[in-house]
């Protein structure tokens, strides 16, 4: 039998809609299947699940493969909190395993909306992860309720589950109701998918999210960045391509690049912000795309000043670039505290507030009477960046100079972000020079979009998605794409 959730941790549920400063992350997916027979296949999804924690801290969970029966645990918190020692020696040792970092971009924050989606029907058992968001998710669901679906979630992960079922039910094989899947979905998904034989991989026809394989040992692993492998031990052989399927079985690891022509998307943010810095994705080192968008704001928008910084952490790599490329010394201008979480945890506005101003504190004899260059990944809704600046000049700061290594944010994102509502975006609704006014700056500058075409040329993707910085995307998307879409359906 499955073995439903046992966990009695419990985290309050988040009822604010309203995304901070920082953009909320999607999710992170790993995966392995047990070549070697290991006595264990829990502990390197843990520990993979640990290295994408970024990715999503709201909610996680694994799904084992004991002889074609799948159990499985999840539950709201983080990857330490929910599988202690108990939870992970309380599941079956199995053959292969699957696991998720949730942040909820399509559904609430609720313990059923975490995955893996597991999954009982008349050829077997089926459990899913999912990375991105299903744009058409909504008009699917509708659908398959007319046909008598009954659901349990509000998240799109579960209207993957009810295609692939719906399709497995037509066809003699997993891999043909998968392809079959692929058809129907739009949007984006990169998805590990385990069945009683076979663990299968699967990357949207854009590649708008990341995906990629490994070895450890003779077993195989999947994970959403590389630096997952790393802190397991996998040795990374290749990104997964925009369209294929990897299938993993006892006797072999067979790809085909199903729908390869079309026209590709990857996220361009997963560069700027999402990924970890030790993470490559389709061949281009994060670390050095951000540093490399240092020197380039640097070329771009140079300014008089003592010292370049960055905002912790998303803005440190390209502030090192900055400062090599105009030979401005490079230093550090706030500690941040290890043990308070990141500012979008609170959701509302006043708990974000508190919570900037017990994240990072200014070092105030590197500050006192420095002009800073400030260098950060993007502005979103301008609020952490105007306390911060702030707390710079109340430190002593002569000059604050905000640089952004990202072009200006604009436009909704469909694909596996919480940017929902162009309303919420300071760029939309203010001029470059009355954003630097409101929120204190010296002087703001982006980083262009012809530079940022220029730094992402390494990739082996031949086209990127640039929609929340010009609103133009690489597939039609739906005219409103709300997170909490599932939760207004009126019945």
């Amino acid at each position: 039998m499955e073995r439903f959730d046992t966990s009695l941790s419990f985290q309050k549920e988040s009822s604010g809609k309203m995304f901070g400063e920082k953009i909320k992350e999607e999710c992170g997916i790993y995966g392995i299947y047990g070549i070697e027979n290991h006595e264990d296949v829990v502990t390197p999804v843990c520990v993979g699940l640990s290295g994408l924690q970024h990715r999503g801290e709201e909610s996680c969970g694994i799904a084992v493969n004991e002889d074609g029966v799948i159990h499985f645990h999840k539950d709201l918190g983080l990857v330490s909190d929910v599988f202690t020692k108990h939870i992970q020696n309380g599941l079956p040792k199995g053959k292969m395993a699957i696991g998720h970092v949730r942040y909820s971009t399509t559904g609430e924050s609720r313990k059923e909306n975490a995955q893996p989606m597991v999954v009982r029907h008349k050829k077997g058992n089926l459990a899913v992860v999912h990375n991105g968001n299903i744009t058409n998710a909504l008009e699917l669901k509708r659908e398959l309720e007319d046909q008598g679906a009954i659901f349990t979630t509000t998240s799109d992960t579960e209207v993957i589950c009810h295609i692939i079922v719906r399709e497995r039910i037509k066809t003699d094989s997993i891999e043909q109701a998968v392809k079959n899947t692929m058809k129907i979905l739009k949007g984006a998904y990169s998805l590990l998918i385990m069945s009683a034989q076979k663990l299968i991989a699967v990357r949207d026809p854009q590649g708008f999210r990341p995906l990629c394989m490994g070895h450890l040992g003779d077993d195989i692993v999947f994970a959403s960045e590389s630096c997952a492998l790393d802190i397991t031990g996998a040795k990374f052989e290749r990104d997964i391509e925009p369209g294929e399927i990897v299938v993993v079985t006892d006797n072999q690891v067979k790809s085909e690049k199903y729908m390869p022509n079309e026209r590709k998307g990857m996220c361009i943010f997963e560069y700027i912000y999402f990924a970890r810095p030790d993470s490559v994705i389709d061949g281009i080192n994060v670390h050095i795309f951000r540093e490399n968008a240092g020197r380039y704001l640097a070329k771009q928008a140079p300014v008089d000043a003592d010292i370049v910084a960055g905002v912790p952490d998303s803005g440190l790599d390209a502030a090192l670039g900055y400062s090599k490329e105009s030979k401005i010394p490079y230093d550090m201008v706030f500690t941040k505290s290890k043990y308070i979480g990141r500012t979008f945890i609170q959701n509302a506005q006043s708990k974000r507030k508190d919570l900037v101003a017990l994240k990072l504190n200014p070092l105030r004899e590197t500050v006192k009477g420095k002009k800073i260059v400030l260098v950060d990944d993007s502005i979103v809704r301008g609020t952490t960046i105007t306390r911060i600046i702030r707390t710079l000049k109340e430190a002593g700061a002569k000059e604050v100079h905000i640089r952004v290594a990202s072009p200006a944010f604009v436009g909704v994102c469909y694909f596996g972000t919480d940017v929902d509502k162009k309303e919420a975006l300071i760029a939309n609704q203010m001029s470059k020079e009355e954003i630097e006014k409101k929120i204190g700056a010296d002087s703001l500058e982006y980083l262009s979009m012809d530079s940022l075409k220029e730094i992402a040329k390494g990739c082996k993707i031949d086209d990127f998605c640039y929609g929340c910085f010009t609103g133009t995307y690489p597939i039609e998307v739906p005219e409103t794409l709300e997170k909490d879409r599932f939760e207004k359906i009126k019945f």
